[in-house]
């Protein structure tokens, strides 16, 4: 037997398990995401060495690449560093 005739089979016998298969399905697909937000578009991770090996340094600092920030402004922020 596939792993789907199981899986259905289970959730015609039970279908309070019908919330758990959806929140996990859920979870799963969420966390992939945010695994592949990470992997394309954080500064720290160099996909590409030959065009540009240091893609931290080319961030300006009205740059946001965080996910979620709770109190700052990137418009109004000024740069502190010297540029290499």
């Amino acid at each position: 037997m596939s792993l789907l005739g199981v899986v259905g089979r289970q959730m015609r016998n039970h279908p309070a398990l019908i919330p758990l298969f959806m929140f996990i399905g859920g979870g799963t697909t969420m966390s992939l995401l945010y695994l592949a937000r990470l992997a394309l578009r954080n500064p720290d991770v160099c996909w590409d060495r030959k065009n540009n090996p240091e893609p931290w340094n080319k961030l300006g600092p009205t740059d946001q690449y965080k996910f979620y920030t709770v109190s700052i402004d990137y418009s109004k922020l000024k740069k502190n560093g010297p540029d290499f």
